[in-house]
């Protein structure tokens, strides 16, 4: 079997965001990402013929990282339509008769990282596919076991992949972001420090700690600009960039109550839980679009 793994949160936004008539509500709230979502989240189902599925949120945007690092994203700036929408995208989620793994202290990420490595060893499952494009989670991958899936793009990552596209392994993605920093999630990186540069330095060393302290001992093919620069900078800011990779760095003891793989199966979509969640936020429009049912045995008679 196939394990899918998908970052909700990530497709609530891309939803949001998308350029498309927005989808309302009979009160009028704007559901075009909870709409969105449970648009990609039938077509994994029906198109990717995914039959295992877990889907991580983000039921708060705060996690441990804020006190860690007081600059770490938060939801101050995101559009209120959007995060009023957090609650209903969870719900429909479960509605539609998938696994939820809501986080609080920890992020959807952590909670994605936590499933494959807990999974991909399953002599069951042939592969875990993480839906989502976010490099975060490219760090996840590994060899064609686990892989990163672009669906926007209709891109797949393997461990190949990923070494093409940034240029590092994928346990390396965690010490490349140290270096060039996360805009997305509010942490700068060091001083000179660009994408090709920590790409062709960490290609060589693989970590932090094995990078030579010295410039003069770097034995990088093709040499890097700024060698001497570099590498001062690295030693004088060494604690902040270690904390960096802290944040960058995906948690494997996210709570996943979920013990065996086959929980995670998807079963077709009760039908009547679904009916009343569509009649509970508006939105008949979602009543047909599931295109598999649950069989429901009917009450026995007292």
């Amino acid at each position: 079997m196939r394990l899918h793994l998908v970052d909700a949160t990530y497709e609530l936004f891309r939803a949001h965001f998308a350029p498309r008539p927005a989808v309302l509500a009979e009160d009028g709230q704007n559901l075009t990402a909870t709409w969105g979502l449970v648009e990609n989240l039938l077509a994994i189902l029906r198109d990717e013929g995914a039959t295992h599925v877990g889907c991580a949120t983000d039921r708060v945007i705060r996690s441990f990282r804020n006190e860690l690092f007081p600059g770490y994203k938060t939801e101050i700036g995101m559009p209120p339509e959007l995060l009023d929408q957090f609650p209903i995208a969870e719900r429909a989620i479960e509605a539609l008769g998938l696994v939820l793994w809501p986080m609080v202290e920890f992020e959807a990420d952590d909670a994605i990282a936590a499933a494959a490595a807990r999974w991909s060893g399953a002599p069951d499952v042939e592969q875990v596919v993480i839906c989502s494009p976010d490099k975060d989670l490219a760090q996840c991958v590994r060899g064609q076991r686990v892989v990163l899936r672009d669906r926007r793009r209709d891109l797949t990552y393997d461990a190949e992949g990923v070494r093409a596209k940034w240029g590092v392994e994928p346990e390396s993605i965690p010490d490349m972001l140290a270096l060039v920093g996360d805009s997305a999630d509010g942490y700068p990186g060091l001083p000179g420090w660009g994408s090709r540069s920590a790409a062709v330095v960490l290609a060589r060393y693989g970590s932090l700690e094995a990078i030579p302290r010295r410039a003069s001992e770097w034995d990088v093919a093709g040499g890097v600009r700024s060698a001497v620069s570099l590498a001062a900078v690295l030693a004088d800011h060494w604690e902040e960039v270690q904390l960096y990779r802290t944040l960058a760095r995906l948690r494997l003891d996210a709570p996943i109550p979920e013990k065996a793989v086959n929980e995670l199966r998807w079963q077709g979509t009760p039908r009547a839980a679904w009916r009343a969640f569509c009649a509970e936020i508006g939105l008949p429009r979602l009543l047909n679009r599931p295109h598999r049912w649950r069989e429901e045995r009917e009450p026995v008679p007292a």
